[in-house]
C-alpha cells in the first residue's frame, strides 16, 4: 500500500531552489489519487495482446529460400497477403537459415513468426525500401524510405518467435547518410515551420534520411515478442500514433548513430517488459513529435509501463524526449536494471531532454527501483536546455516538465547523481526523489537550477543523507508568531501539522525565531502555496532589516501545489528574527515553513 501524497511530503527535505514561473496545475485526477502508481492496474488491464487464428503460411511455400542470397521480398509479400485475405493467421519464417529480403509491409491479422534458427536479413541496397511511404522522421511527418518492417493503419499484428531479425544496416549506405543528411534535415524542418503540406515533403530516393527498422503507424493491437532484433539503420521499434502495444522479452542490439531501442511516439497503452537493450543510443525513449509539426499533430504519448528490463547501452536507459512536442503523460518505469555492456555504459539512468522550440508538456513520469551502473555522464538528469539543431527559425514555445517521482534509484559510479536544469522561462516543477542511494559520485551535491518544489527524502549520495527526518533547521509556520493570519490544515501537501493562511491585508506577517550557532551568510527557504493568479508579494526582514523587498510569491496553480523560494541573508550568532510581511491588499500566500541553511 503506497503512502498518500501528504505522507510522502511530510518530513521531506525541500531542497532550496529558485521560485518559478506559473505553470498549469496537474490534472485533478492525479491529485485525487493516493499514489500515481494506482493508475497502473487500469493501464495494464487495457493492454491485451492480439490473438490469431490457427492458420499458417510458410514463406517457403511462396518461393522463399534460406540461402542468404535469394531475394525473398515477393515471397514475404505474397504470404502476408494470403494470410490477411484468409482472415488472419501466422506467416512462418522457418528455422532453417537466413532469408534475404527487402521491405516487409504487414497487414491486419498477420503474425510474422520467426522460428529459432531462422533469420530475416534485410537487403543492403536503398532501392529495396522504395517507393517512399508516409512516416515520421525524427518527429516530423514526411514521405521517406520505407521502414524495413512497416504497417500503417492495421489492426492485430505481431512479430514473434525466438529467431532473429537482422537489419544488416552496416552493409548498406545508411550510416554514410549520417554525414550527408544535413541539407535534407534542414529542409524538412523548414517545411514544417512553413506549413508545407505533408504530401509535398518528399524524400527517399536521392535523399539522405535513413529509415527505421520496425515502424507501426496508426495501428492498434500490436505484439512484439521474444525476438533477437539486431543492426537497425535508425530507431529499432517505433510505434507511432498507435494503441494497445505489448513489447516483451525482446533482445535489441544496435550500433551507430540514432539507433534507439524502443521509441513509442504519440502512442498510448504501451507495455515494454522483460527486454534487453544493448544499444548505441537511448534504450526506451518516449516521444510525441517535434517542434511545430509535433504541436500541429498534437497527440501525446500516454499510459506507458516499462518494467523488468535490462540496459547495457548508451545514452539514456529510461528517456523522454527530446521530440516531445505533442506531450507525454503517465509514464511508469519499475524494476529495471543498468549493467555495464561489452562496448558501452549507459550515459544516464533517467534522462528527460527538451528545449525551447519543443513546446508540449511532460506531466507525470514515475520511476521506482531503477538500479545498477555505471552511468558515464550522470544519474538522473532533466535538461530543458538540450541542444538545438536545424535551421533555427522555428518559433520559441517553452515546454513544461512537472510532476516527476523517483523512488529507489540506486546507481553506482557516475559524474553526478541528480541534475535538474530548467529554463529561465519555464521552470521544472514538482520533483520528488526518495529512498535512493548513489555511490562513487564525482560531484555529489544535487545540481538544481530553475526547478521548483524539489523534494529529497532519504537520499544518500556518497554516504551523505539528504532529506531524512525533518531537519533541525526547519521552522514550521504554525509554530511561529502570527499577526493577522490563522493556522489551517485544509489543503493537502503541507509539512508538520498545518500552515498559515494570511489575512487578506497588507501588513499581515509570520515571524520566526531562528537560532544560529555562529554569525554568517544563510540561505532562507520559504515553502508556500498560492492558488490564485495574483502575486502575493512579501517583504522578508531579518532582525528588523528588509533583505528582500516585495519578493514575488506568484501563483502556484492550486492551494495544494507547494513551491519554494530562497533569500540570502546575514545571521548573527544566537537568536535571529525572520519576518515575512505581506505588502499587498491580497495578503501573503499560505506559508508552510522556513528552512535555514548556513
Amino acid at each position: 500500500m503506497h503512502p498518500s501524497r501528504r505522507a510522502v511530503l511530510k518530513g521531506a527535505l525541500l531542497v532550496p531552489v529558485q521560485a518559478g514561473a506559473v505553470l498549469p496545475p496537474a490534472p485533478a485526477t492525479a491529485q485525487a489519487l493516493d499514489s500515481p502508481w494506482d493508475q497502473v492496474p487500469a493501464i495494464l488491464a487495457r493492454i491485451v495482446p492480439p490473438a490469431f487464428p490457427d492458420r499458417t503460411f510458410p514463406i517457403t511455400d511462396y518461393g522463399a529460400k534460406p540461402d542468404n542470397s535469394t531475394d525473398c521480398t515477393a515471397a514475404f509479400r505474397s504470404a502476408i497477403a494470403a494470410c490477411n485475405a484468409a482472415g488472419g493467421g501466422t506467416v512462418l519464417v522457418p528455422g532453417t537459415g537466413k532469408f534475404r529480403t527487402g521491405k516487409i509491409h504487414l497487414l491486419s491479422g498477420v503474425r510474422l513468426h520467426v522460428e529459432a534458427g531462422g533469420t530475416i536479413r534485410f537487403r543492403s541496397d536503398a532501392g529495396s525500401y522504395l517507393p517512399a511511404v508516409f512516416t515520421r522522421w525524427q518527429g516530423i511527418e514526411c514521405f521517406n524510405y520505407s521502414p524495413f518492417i512497416y504497417a500503417r493503419n492495421q489492426t492485430d499484428i505481431a512479430l514473434t518467435g525466438t529467431g532473429t531479425i537482422d537489419g544488416n544496416a552496416a552493409a548498406g549506405p545508411w550510416f554514410g547518410f549520417d554525414d550527408q543528411r544535413g541539407p535534407d534535415w534542414d529542409r524538412l524542418q523548414q517545411q514544417a515551420v512553413d506549413g508545407v503540406p505533408v504530401e509535398q515533403r518528399q524524400f527517399g530516393d536521392g535523399h539522405f534520411l535513413k529509415p527505421n527498422l520496425i515502424q507501426f503507424y496508426g495501428c492498434r493491437n500490436i505484439l512484439v515478442e521474444d525476438l533477437d532484433i539486431r543492426n537497425p539503420a535508425m530507431w529499432t521499434i517505433h510505434p507511432v500514433l498507435s494503441r494497445n502495444i505489448t513489447i516483451r522479452r525482446v533482445k535489441i542490439y544496435s550500433r551507430g548513430a540514432m539507433v534507439d531501442g524502443v521509441d513509442p511516439e504519440s502512442s498510448s497503452d504501451v507495455l515494454i517488459e522483460g527486454c534487453t537493450f544493448d544499444t548505441g543510443d537511448d534504450g526506451t525513449v518516449i516521444k510525441s513529435g517535434r517542434d511545430t509539426d509535433g504541436r500541429r499533430v498534437g497527440v501525446p504519448s500516454t499510459d506507458i509501463v516499462i518494467r523488468d528490463n535490462t540496459y547495457y547501452g548508451r545514452w539514456g536507459a529510461i528517456t523522454v524526449g527530446s521530440e516531445m512536442s505533442g506531450g507525454v503523460r503517465n509514464v511508469f518505469a519499475e524494476n529495471n536494471r543498468i549493467l555495464a555492456g561489452s562496448s558501452y555504459h549507459s550515459f544516464y539512468a533517467l534522462y528527460l531532454k527538451t528545449n525551447n522550440r519543443r513546446g508540449g508538456t511532460v506531466d507525470g513520469v514515475h520511476v521506482r527501483n531503477l538500479t545498477g551502473g555505471p552511468c558515464d555522464r550522470g544519474g538522473f538528469y532533466i535538461d530543458m536546455n538540450y541542444s538545438l539543431t536545424g535551421p533555427g527559425n522555428g518559433p520559441i514555445v517553452d515546454p513544461v516538465i512537472q510532476n516527476i517521482t523517483v523512488d529507489g534509484l540506486n546507481i553506482a559510479g557516475s559524474p553526478f547523481a541528480i541534475k535538474l536544469s530548467g529554463s529561465t522561462a519555464s521552470h521544472i516543477r514538482n520533483v520528488t526523489i526518495a529512498n535512493s542511494t548513489f555511490t562513487q559520485i564525482d560531484t555529489p551535491a544535487p545540481q538544481l537550477s530553475n526547478a521548483d518544489n524539489v523534494v529529497l527524502r532519504d537520499v544518500r549520495i556518497n554516504g551523505v543523507l539528504y532529506g531524512g527526518s525533518p531537519p533541525g533547521n526547519r521552522y514550521e509556520a504554525e509554530n511561529a508568531t502570527i499577526s493577522q493570519g490563522v493556522v489551517e490544515s485544509n489543503h493537502a501537501g503541507f509539512s508538520g501539522t498545518g500552515f498559515v493562511n494570511y489575512d487578506n491585508v497588507a501588513g499581515s506577517y509570520v515571524e520566526f525565531t531562528v537560532n544560529a550557532a555562529a554569525a554568517g551568510t544563510a540561505t532562507l527557504t520559504l515553502r508556500y502555496a498560492n492558488g490564485t493568479t495574483a502575486n502575493r508579494a512579501m517583504d522578508i526582514a531579518v532582525n528588523g532589516t528588509v533583505v528582500a523587498a516585495a519578493k514575488p510569491f506568484n501563483g502556484t496553480g492550486a492551494w495544494t501545489t507547494w513551491q519554494s523560494t530562497t533569500v540570502s541573508a546575514q545571521l548573527i550568532a544566537g537568536a535571529n528574527t525572520v519576518r515575512a510581511t505581506a505588502t499587498t491588499a491580497n495578503g501573503g500566500p499560505n506559508l508552510d515553513y522556513l528552512e535555514v541553511q548556513t
